[in-house]
């Protein structure tokens, strides 16, 4: 995703239910904390990834942030949010695969999740992917070694991105179909109406 984005990312975290933002950041973020996240988001630097229905609402969303420290130049963290009514359906896994393949091409070599320990569906994405997960109390830290990049892994990549960036574009103008589509059924609509009220009883 790009800034321009950002009103849908707003969208979609204000939108979670209090639990949802208490496993997702740590702390049940308010409306405002979470509006100085989104203004926050690096998109030069950091990968924002996102799924989104046939509406363009946005239904589940990665980060994936790149270390700002050179000494830990090649790790990088991931966190992930599923609206409700979409879960079940692996979205948040297939985000994470995708952002595995795309941290691996970037030279990425440790993967670092940070979670609490009740966050039970983020835990087992990262012990499904071979992660090490070690418990602290009430947090869990999850490490992913990934390896090397390959020609392989570069094409399947640069697949991925095109096929997400063809899906998104199909997805844009069936809703600008749908929405042109209203506004015409509106005008006929008023047509009639107009005849209608012309003729009289």
């Amino acid at each position: 995703m790009s800034p321009r984005h950002k009103p849908r990312i707003e969208r979609h975290l204000v939108a979670l239910p209090e639990q949802d933002r208490y496993l997702r950041f740590g702390y049940a973020a308010t409306d405002e904390q979470i509006g100085r996240y989104v203004a926050s988001l690096n998109f030069d630097r950091d990968e924002i990834f996102g799924v989104f229905n046939r509406r363009l609402q946005l239904v589940a969303m990665a980060h994936l942030a790149y270390s700002v420290d050179p000494q830990w130049a090649t790790c990088a963290e991931f966190g992930v949010s599923v609206s409700p009514h979409q879960r079940g359906k692996g979205l948040g896994a297939k985000l994470f695969g995708h952002a595995v393949m795309h941290a691996r091409n970037q030279g990425v070599s440790l993967m670092f999740i940070h979670a609490l320990s009740e966050n039970v569906a983020m835990l087992k994405i990262a012990r499904q992917a071979g992660a090490v997960v070690q418990r602290d109390g009430t947090e869990s830290e999850a490490y992913l070694s990934l390896p090397q990049a390959t020609l392989d892994s570069q094409i399947s990549g640069l697949v991925q991105e095109q096929m997400a960036e063809v899906d998104y574009q199909l997805k844009m103008q069936a809703h600008q179909f749908r929405e042109w589509l209203r506004t015409v059924q509106e005008i006929r609509q008023g047509v009639r109406d107009a005849r209608g009220a012309a003729r009289g009883p």
